[in-house]
């Protein structure tokens, strides 16, 4: 896990968690339902892709806001400097 200034980056730790659950899911489901897991495999996978982009989603959101601050702050010393 790759750990940032403020610790363990937490948008990885989940996207990592809810693609390996999901890959064990699909592989479990083929082991006990055999052919007729093919529905439930394509909802699992249907799960994963919207996780991953919940988090890719979070995860440029939050940088645009720190974009944001960053240009603010840039702004207002811009300003105070005579």
């Amino acid at each position: 896990m790759v750990n940032s200034r403020h610790g363990v980056d937490g948008l990885r730790a989940v996207a990592i968690a809810s693609q390996a659950v999901g890959f064990i899911l699909i592989i479990a489901l083929e082991t006990w339902l055999g052919d007729a897991a093919r529905v439930w495999q394509g909802f699992t996978l249907a799960a994963m892709l919207v996780a991953a982009s919940g988090v890719a989603l979070v995860r440029r959101y939050r940088r645009n806001r720190q974009r944001r601050a960053m240009d603010e702050r840039l702004r207002r010393a811009e300003e105070s400097d005579p």
